[in-house]
């Protein structure tokens, strides 16, 4: 009996759909995002891939998997509603003063993201927890109805609770909640404790204020797909992806959207180690360029990067601590808005700029014929010919060549060229964006970029990453079936799994068996509950472990992970040699007669690998009898077109090319030769010459 499997990942310009069945057939659809109704989105992008399967949505018994931006547009819109903070007495300005640390110790004029939550809605508390996790003043009832008058007072809807060492001890900030609870069940609540129990106050504070902000719109969001998929005869609850590249189910989802910040993207970059494996190429550059943002990943050992803290809302992409950060475990990424709606400029020294500014699905670039104006990187696309106004989305959306004709008219007549050389100059500017943030990304890691295959996806990304490639040196570009939707279809290839951290300090030399036990046991039954809420059996539960460390007075830890599980073996010397040969590997030495000490331990909760694959992709289609002009370079070119289901194994094609298939393009330059791997991928490999 053939099962059913459904993706939705909704981008900042398109919505993709995937629906997989188990005997290997795929249908796939993108339909433009719905911003003010996110919702109407999803169920339309639902009924294109149902429809082209000929099947009802009860037909769908396996999993439904989300993946969602509604987060991060919350946090960078600032559009959410009044939320509140309560601090312990005397840290009022915790979201203010940060970690006093400059992200760019020369700029007199330094800028930091204004807090989510202002002055005039944060409260404190006379209360008290120990740095050992005793309790040294309890929490006074009648100071939080004090509080609770005054959220009222403001129309505040949801609160965020970061006291003093509460990661040690969360009885104060539960004793805070349970009287909202009892007093006022309307306002949400967040705790750190709960959120993000870590020690470092600042960091503490930004995550559950995030976390508060956001769930007021997260939760009513989830709530209300869970009901329309019930409604509509949908038999299973869906699953929503998070940052650091696991699902759980929605009803948990919703109560900590902090986890959900990188939803899409992280389906991005599992699917490319996904790919490293098929591929056999342990290391590789995921690139993932869409309609809004691009993103880039680098895969290390057929595993993407971790870490466990980032930033959203940047004053500058490439200066961390110029936004605000998140203490959760994260795929580590780089992403700027340089995207297919990214939109085209003139600065103020007369030099082209492409975004961060983007026309979105509404109203889109001007070729979208939805009322833009502004010249976007896919009218560029368009204008040079790469893309086809009567093919764009297999015909389904029909493109506006004269209007973005017009649009890039009036740009090259600011910048005294061609129209053809305007877009020509978006094109090659737009590229060396997303180079310079992959360069810079892997560069601050330690990686050597040079010489690694890259992977590329999105909706926009196979029409970039050739060029891309060659300003990053990377000399193979792999383009996989369902390029336009992979980051949908990642989350069809990943397990549930929850990342959990705690913060427990301690030397080597003093570690207290007896404590860490109580701390690691807290976090697995925590991880097992979130994976039974998912539908997963116990019998698939598997646990990692890893433990953040340091040397004694360093400010900063290495992530080591751990070969057994430290409960059964409690075995320090072990620990001691796995953290010495991760930080000689980070740094090429190590501090022989230093202290080491344990400041986090970490467990990573999952379920068993869904088995689950794409069927072969068919071969039909025009096989390169057709062409057209392109602009490259500053001339014009006759390219042959293909049609991707008409390449075989056995063609070498010689750039220039185009290669169309319904969702995307592919555009190769100049001495670089297409092939098409068994797996259904085309992978274009540079050749020798200049």
């Amino acid at each position: 009996m053939t099962r059913y499997s459904l993706a939705i990942d909704i981008g900042g310009t398109f919505t993709d759909a995937v629906l997989l069945a188990s005997d290997g057939r795929t249908f796939v659809d993108k339909t433009l995002t719905t911003h003010n109704n996110l919702l109407e989105g999803f169920f339309r992008g639902v009924d294109l891939v149902t429809g082209r399967a000929g099947i009802a949505a009860a037909d769908v018994d396996d999993v439904v998997v989300h993946a969602t931006t509604v987060v991060t547009n919350a946090l960078i819109e600032r559009k959410g509603p009044p939320v509140a903070i309560i601090l312990t007495e005397g840290f009022r300005d915790i979201l203010y003063i940060r970690e006093e640390h400059r992200y760019d110790m020369y700029d007199p004029q330094i800028e930091f993201a204004e807090p989510l939550i202002p002055a005039d809605r944060t409260f404190t508390l006379k209360e008290r927890i120990f740095a050992d996790g005793t309790v040294g003043t309890p929490v006074d009832r009648d100071a939080v109805l004090g509080i609770i008058a005054e959220c009222r007072a403001k129309g505040i809807v949801s609160v965020a609770i970061c006291l003093l060492n509460s990661y040690r001890n969360g009885a104060n900030e539960e004793a805070v909640r349970a009287i909202f609870e009892e007093e006022a069940p309307e306002i949400y609540v967040s705790l750190s404790s709960v959120i993000a129990p870590q020690m470092r106050e600042y960091l503490r504070a930004s995550t559950v204020a995030i976390n508060a902000y956001t769930v007021p719109i997260t939760r009513p969001y989830l709530t209300a797909l869970i009901a329309e998929l019930k409604e509509r005869g949908f038999r299973q609850q869906p699953l929503i992806m998070l940052s650091n590249g696991g699902v759980i189910g929605a009803e948990r989802a919703s109560t900590m959207p902090v986890r959900m910040i990188e939803s899409g993207p992280a389906a991005g970059a599992l699917v490319a180690c996904y790919f490293s494996r098929i591929f056999g190429i342990p290391d590789l550059i995921s690139f993932d360029m869409g309609g809004t943002t691009a993103k880039a990943c680098m895969v290390q050992g057929h595993e993407p990067l971790v870490t466990g803290t980032f930033e959203v809302d940047r004053r500058y992409r490439f200066k961390p601590g110029s936004g605000m950060p998140i203490t959760v475990p994260s795929i580590d990424m780089i992403e700027i808005g340089a995207g297919g709606g990214s939109i085209a400029s003139v600065n103020d020294l007369g030099l082209l700029k492409i975004g961060p500014e983007s026309a979105g699905s509404m109203p889109g670039p001007v070729c979208y014929g939805r009322g833009g104006t502004d010249p976007c990187v896919t009218d560029a696309d368009l204008v040079l010919g790469i893309l086809n106004a009567d093919r764009f989305l297999g015909g389904d959306m029909q493109l506006n060549l004269s209007g973005a004709e017009a649009a890039y008219d009036a740009l090259g007549e600011t910048l005294g060229l061609s129209r053809e050389k305007a877009a020509w100059g978006v094109f090659e500017v737009v590229c060396e964006q997303m180079a310079a943030a992959t360069r810079t990304h892997a560069t601050e890691r330690g990686i050597d970029y040079r010489g690694q295959p890259m992977l590329a996806f999105g909706g926009a990304g196979p029409v970039h990453a050739c060029m891309v490639a060659e300003l990053t040196e990377s000399p193979k570009v792999i383009y996989p079936p369902l390029a336009s939707v992979l980051s949908a279809f990642g989350t069809l290839v990943t397990p549930a799994q929850i990342d959990l951290v705690r913060s427990h300090v301690a030397t080597l030399d003093t570690l207290d068996w007896c404590g860490v036990d109580t701390v690691l046991n807290a976090m697995i039954a925590e991880g097992a509950t979130a994976l039974g809420e998912a539908g997963i059996r116990e019998e698939d539960f598997t646990y990692a472990f890893s433990a953040e460390m340091r040397y004694v007075g360093q400010q900063s830890e290495v992530r080591v992970h751990l070969e057994n599980d430290p409960r059964k073996t409690r075995d320090a010397r072990a620990i001691k040699d796995l953290f010495e040969a991760e930080y000689h590997r980070q740094y090429g030495l190590k501090l022989d007669g230093m202290n080491i000490e344990i400041v986090n331990w970490l467990v990573t909760a999952s379920g068993r690998q869904p088995e689950r694959d794409t069927g072969t992709v068919p071969t039909e289609g025009t096989r390169g009898t057709e062409s057209r002009p392109v602009h490259i370079r500053g001339e014009a070119r006759e390219v042959p077109v293909w049609q991707r289901h008409a390449i075989t194994e056995g063609d070498r094609i010689t750039g220039p090319v185009i290669i169309e298939e319904r969702e995307t393009t592919i555009f190769v330059l100049e001495n670089w030769v297409v092939t098409r791997h068994d797996s259904g991928s085309l992978v274009a490999e540079k050749t020798g010459e200049n």
